[in-house]
């Protein structure tokens, strides 16, 4: 792949820099890094090493890794009312159920609502919705914000262990 001026321009919104931050990073000058984009410039391979750099620190810092908080699980024979203490304790609005170290399914504010009528003594298993997705703890936070259009919460994993949880409000 060849590295062009339209290449570092469309990664350098991608990452939501503007050239004028990217050029600081760079420790260059604003004016070359426009030049750059509009190929009016063929830079020096260590401009565009320096470019390249910020722009992949500034993509590592975009993983799901830097976005997750440690999650609550609850286990599929708790009961409705000692997870809504849990939920209540943590501040948080969704747990996801757990069986055996593997998520078997997820449980909401909105799904106890809707069963709370049922009685306190039902358990996680009986009322409990379809498992939140999964992203590996290295991926894009892109992803999980797409995957948040759809799903209250994101699980991330690291070799196979869920690890963290990532909600709208860890984004904001």
């Amino acid at each position: 792949m060849m590295i062009t001026g339209e290449y570092l321009k469309h990664m350098r919104e991608m990452l939501g820099l503007s050239q004028q931050e990217l050029a600081r990073l760079a420790k260059v000058s604003q004016a070359h890094i426009a030049k750059i984009e509009n190929n009016k410039v063929d830079p020096r391979l260590s401009t565009v090493n320096r470019i390249l750099s910020v722009m992949e620190r500034r993509e590592r810092r975009r993983r799901c890794v830097n976005f997750m908080k440690k999650p609550v699980f609850v286990n599929k024979e708790m009961m409705i009312k000692d997870i809504i203490t849990i939920m209540k304790k943590n501040g948080i609005s969704q747990v996801p159920v757990m069986n055996k170290g593997k998520m078997i399914g997820s449980i909401q504010e909105t799904t106890l609502l809707e069963n709370v009528h049922k009685g306190y003594d039902l358990y996680a298993g009986d009322i409990m919705e379809k498992p939140f997705p999964v992203l590996d703890y290295n991926e894009n936070i892109e992803i999980a914000k797409a995957l948040l259009d759809f799903s209250q919460a994101v699980m991330i994993s690291k070799k196979g262990n869920i690890v963290g949880i990532i909600t709208r409000s860890d984004l904001l």
